[in-house]
């Protein structure tokens, strides 16, 4: 097993100390959990979490700022306070909550962040949610089958990603888990595993397109 790290972007520095509490939820909410490194964020990210919000039915959506991708480099990586900064500038939606506390635990790996989020909010309904494109590496994440036990999942199609979801491993693994999307609405009564892929709107925008001078790709 591969313990948690801390990556070399673990300043706090010009990070109001709010960003770095757990969002606050009441009892019986359903709330969308979205985390990325977000480097930068831009609209594709937004137009994942408006189709989230309105096709599951959310009272929050927590935008979660990652210290930073165990699978991506982070050479690149711009400071947490920025990303947190410009992330806000992109959620408008007063449902959206930016927050950043993955940095106060000192986690970089899903399966332990939600399963603390669990643990300490046992009465809220959580649902993960993922770009479609995400799916295929899904896999390589640290305890992916946990993860996918966890919380119900709701994967956002993305450009490029449509036709080859199907074939990752997450979606053979859990084919039986499925849930049609037109049940995405009360997928947070289901228990996980449970997973419905979303259709909508797609953006070709990607961060590291944005951070490498051009504006669209696939592979992000």
């Amino acid at each position: 097993m591969v313990p948690d790290k801390r990556g070399p972007d673990v300043t706090t520095e010009n990070v109001d100390r709010h960003y770095l509490r757990m969002p606050h939820s009441e009892r019986g909410m359903v709330v969308g959990l979205f985390g990325g490194s977000f480097n930068p964020p831009h609209q594709g990210h937004a137009l994942v979490v408006e189709i989230a919000i309105k096709r599951l039915g959310l009272d929050q959506l927590w935008w979660m700022v990652t210290p930073g991708n165990p699978l991506k480099s982070r050479n690149q990586l711009a400071p947490l306070a920025e990303r947190i900064a410009e992330s806000e500038r992109v959620a408008r939606d007063p449902r959206i909550k930016v927050t950043a506390f993955e940095q106060t635990f000192g986690v970089s790996y899903t399966a332990n962040t939600l399963a603390r989020i669990k643990a300490r909010n046992p009465h809220v309904h959580f649902i993960w949610i993922m770009g479609a494109d995400s799916l295929q590496t899904f896999h390589k994440w640290q305890k992916w089958q946990e993860i996918a036990r966890t919380f119900p999942i709701a994967v956002i199609d993305r450009p490029g990603a449509t036709l080859s979801f199907l074939s990752s491993k997450m979606a053979r693994t859990f084919d039986f888990a499925r849930v049609d999307e037109d049940d995405a609405r009360v997928l947070w009564k289901k228990r996980a595993p449970a997973w419905t892929f979303i259709h909508g709107p797609r953006s070709g925008l990607s961060s590291t397109a944005i951070r490498n001078g051009s504006s669209h790709s696939d592979a992000e």
